[in-house]
């Protein structure tokens, strides 16, 4: 395998990696955003607070995009098992 090939499969594997864990985290940003802005108003400074809707939000995520999450990382997987396999028939790096 040469080192374009590798450097190629590393973009792949962050790019997927950025792609799967950005609606968790804008999700989870925006809506602890919001609870601190709320907690502030209200001068409520209870953890459980913030951290019940982030839940109840990356649950909820999970629940709307989860199929599409789960097609992405298979891709992925299918497309380094086959640079597995490239490597071990060209012999390794």
């Amino acid at each position: 395998m040469e080192s374009a090939e590798l450097l190629d499969l590393w973009r792949s594997a962050l790019y997927t990696m950025a792609l799967v864990a950005s609606p968790f985290l804008i999700v989870g940003l925006f809506v602890g955003l919001f609870i601190s802005l709320l907690q502030a108003a209200t001068q409520m400074q209870e953890n459980i607070l913030s951290l019940v809707p982030k839940l109840l939000s990356v649950g909820l995520v999970m629940l709307v995009a989860g199929s599409w999450l789960m097609s992405e990382l298979t891709g992925f997987a299918i497309k380094s098992i086959g640079s597995i396999v490239k490597i071990g028939q060209g012999g390794g790096l």
